[in-house]
């Protein structure tokens, strides 16, 4: 694993701030998500949505997930993305204590720092957490460093949480 690769992943993931979650529904058909993220050690995604929802639904069935993380405004050929494999859970009330803290510890101005009572109970939204298993960064075949000779994009591991 390269250190250089460790931390294009990790910028690419601080540079922004919307994850596309893939799912399976239970007619095996896939279902993609955008979700507002906030991370831990660049391992562990958080989100929070109602358990009603297509993709939460699908989490709880099937928790093997994918997620991209991707700046959709870069321009052509300037792309950058990380690839993550993930197992999902919606997180249990009796550790939304500790995960509310990791999850809305250092959150940006304007975004809602929910608390335990915010995400249990009657309450209509819950937390959920991705643990990343694989990550692969996006290559752009004229990358100098890792580009391919035949000019073609690829991907390569990287572990930014090592």
């Amino acid at each position: 694993m390269s250190s250089e690769l460790d931390e294009m992943a990790r910028q690419i993931i601080d540079d922004n701030k919307y994850l596309t979650l893939g799912t399976i529904g239970s007619d095996g058909r896939p279902r993609v998500s955008p979700v507002y993220f906030t991370h831990v050690g660049y391992r562990d995604f958080y989100w929070v949505s109602s358990p009603a929802a297509r993709h939460s639904v699908n989490v709880a069935e099937r928790p093997d997930v994918a997620i991209v993380v991707f700046d959709s405004t870069a321009a052509i050929g300037r792309g950058r993305a990380v690839y993550v494999d993930a197992v999902a859970t919606q997180v249990p009330a009796d550790e939304l204590p500790r995960r509310c803290a990791e999850a809305f510890g250092d959150t940006a101005p304007g975004v809602v720092a929910f608390t335990p009572d915010a995400l249990s109970g009657d309450a209509e939204l819950r937390l959920y957490v991705a643990r990343a298993t694989a990550l692969d960064v996006h290559i752009r075949g004229s990358d100098p460093t890792y580009g391919a000779p035949n000019g073609i994009d690829s991907r390569r591991g990287a572990q930014p949480w090592a």
